[in-house]
Formats: C-alpha cells, sequence, structure tokens
C-alpha cells in the first residue's frame, strides 16, 4: 500500500496540538505497523508559508518546510490547524496567500480538512459553502455569522460532509485523525492506535460531553435520517421496535439491517443516543432537576437516568449538571 501523505498547515500563533495531536496519530498508527511487520502507511510532512520555525501560542516552536506546489498534495490529506485570532480575522492563517494555497491545494487533495478554527480558513477559501462544518463551540456563532452560506454544527466532535473534514475544538483533531486511520486501515488499526496512545477511539460525546456525532451527519432522507427525526419527537414515549418498523413501513429485520449499514447501530442504540442527547441538554438548562430531565427525555426515572449516565459517559447525572449546566 502506496503511503498516504499527510500535510499539516500551521503559521504563526497556532495551537500545538491543533498540528501535533493528529500526527502523534498517524504516528502511532505508523508505529503499530512497523511493529507488525507492515510498512509505514503515511508520510507526515508540517508546512507553513515561507517555511522556518513557527510560534504555537504554547511558546514552542515547531519546523516546517515551505508550501509546497499545490499539485504536489495530488491524492494526499490536508490538515489545517486552528489558532489565535481566526475569528476576527487577525491571523496569519488568513494571509491572502495562504487562503489561495488552501482553496488551490483542495483541488488535488483526497482529503480536506481542519482542526478547531482552522475552519475559518477553509470557509474563507471558500470550500465549505452549501456544506455542513464544525468549529469549537466558543466560534461557532461567529463561523455561522461570518459565511452564513455553511451549516455549522455546534456539537460534532467531527463532521464529514463529502472530501470536507472539520472537527471540534483542539483536542477534536485527534478524534478526526483516529476516524482517518480507520477510514484508510479499517476499525482494528484505528483502535490498535487509540490503545496505544490511552485516548478513547470513539468519544463518547459531543462539545457539551455527550452528543450524537453521528446522527448531526445523518441523511435526512436515508433511514437513519427518517428515524431519527421520528424517535426525537416522541422520546417520552415507550417505544419498541415493531412500532418503529411500522413507522417507516419496513420489516424489523430490514430495519436493524439498514440502520446497521448507515449508522453502525441497532434501533435501540439510536434511541438511547437520542434520550441521552436530550438528556445533557436538559441537564444544562438553569433550574432544571435530574427527575424532570429524566421523565422528559424518556428515561422516566432518576434511577435509569443514572444507570444511562454511569454506562453511557461514567458520571452520574448531578456531576455532568454540575461541570455543563
Amino acid at each position: 500500500m502506496k503511503p498516504i501523505d499527510i500535510w499539516l498547515l500551521v503559521y504563526p500563533g497556532f495551537l500545538l496540538l491543533d498540528a501535533t495531536g493528529p500526527a502523534q496519530v498517524f504516528s502511532t498508527a505508523n508505529d503499530e505497523a512497523r511493529d507488525a511487520g507492515h510498512p509505514e502507511p503515511y508520510r507526515i510532512h508540517m508546512i507553513a508559508l515561507g517555511g522556518g520555525m513557527v510560534l504555537s501560542t504554547a511558546g514552542v516552536t515547531l519546523q516546517a518546510a515551505a508550501l509546497p506546489e499545490p499539485q504536489m498534495l495530488a491524492g494526499a490529506t490536508l490538515l489545517v490547524s486552528g489558532g489565535r485570532g481566526l475569528e476576527s480575522s487577525n491571523s496569519p492563517a488568513l494571509d491572502p496567500a495562504v487562503v489561495s494555497w488552501v482553496a488551490q491545494a483542495a483541488a488535488h487533495v483526497a482529503r480536506c480538512c481542519s482542526v478547531c478554527t482552522g475552519a475559518f480558513v477553509l470557509a474563507r477559501a471558500g470550500l465549505l459553502d452549501g456544506r455542513r462544518a464544525v468549529t469549537h463551540w466558543q466560534d461557532a456563532a461567529a463561523l455561522q455569522a461570518q459565511h452564513p452560506a455553511i451549516t455549522v454544527q455546534d456539537d460534532a466532535i467531527y463532521v464529514r460532509d463529502g472530501a470536507l473534514y472539520t472537527s471540534a475544538g483542539i483536542a477534536a483533531g485527534m478524534d478526526l485523525a483516529l476516524a482517518l486511520v480507520e477510514e484508510d486501515q479499517g476499525r482494528a488499526a484505528g483502535l490498535a492506535a487509540a490503545k496505544r496512545l490511552v485516548v478513547f477511539f470513539k468519544r463518547p460525546g459531543g462539545q457539551r460531553q455527550f452528543s450524537s456525532e453521528l446522527l448531526a451527519q445523518a441523511d435526512p432522507q436515508g433511514l437513519h435520517g427518517q428515524l431519527t427525526a421520528w424517535l426525537r419527537a416522541r422520546l417520552q414515549q415507550q417505544l419498541d421496535v415493531e412500532q418503529m418498523a411500522a413507522a417507516l413501513a419496513v420489516s424489523v429485520r430490514t430495519l436493524h439491517r439498514r440502520l446497521q449499514q448507515e449508522a453502525g447501530m441497532s434501533p435501540a442504540q439510536l434511541l438511547l443516543r437520542l434520550r441521552m442527547e436530550a438528556a445533557c441538554a436538559l441537564l444544562e438548562r438553569p433550574g432544571m432537576s435530574v427527575k424532570r430531565a429524566a421523565r422528559q427525555s424518556g428515561f422516566g426515572s432518576e434511577y435509569n437516568l443514572r444507570r444511562a449516565f454511569a454506562a453511557q459517559l461514567g458520571v452520574a447525572p448531578s456531576d455532568y449538571q454540575s461541570r455543563f449546566g
């Protein structure tokens, strides 16, 4: 298998983990492959306008090569790191030369990605118009206001729309990188890299600790999207798989098979995800009690809600509320 080139774009004032986090994921995937006697699947390149030593917001500098000719990125993966000032157009990342280069490179790469506020660079390059995207939760409103043609998801860990990938705040770049490893080499390789890094392979949460990242990407016309919409309106009801199948005019067997194909989960798992998402949103509201959140999200009782939170998030509902309420 020919190695995949990973080009990581940095600039003065970039966020250190935005670049080094994904770089370490791909490097760890190389370690796993080498230890198994296989060729390393990735070649990692750090690049910047003009090249040289580039200072991060953490005060750590990285050595970067100069920007290559855009056509050199044919079939490669480009990741644009986030940094200081992108939301207010004060960042070197929004230098017209950088933005123009990103726009040209995007025409050649297999995947064009951003980490955190790197989404502002892709947006300025016109790559996200008419697409779904995510950025750091603190900057989601600014991205939406500055680029109304983008559908900004405010609570996804990462979002894929075609060949464009955007990820949320800072550490979410590692979640995205693990997803790319899985996409390239399969689930076992992604899981092995996550274990070696001692991180979640797929984090059980969004920027609010728990969110259905997968749901944000559901095709509204697909069975997954249709079932999601039907369930969200009925979370407080007692529901079984027969009712779900009847609502979509398919057999129970077809429902299980197609939902597994589209979302990698069962109908019961989807219902649980939606109820967890609803419970988390409710617990973030001022004055919301755990009892009311349990009832309104469909768990019925505090006991059921506590069990679900312990299993899914490893925290009690009250602990979640104290952190995010």
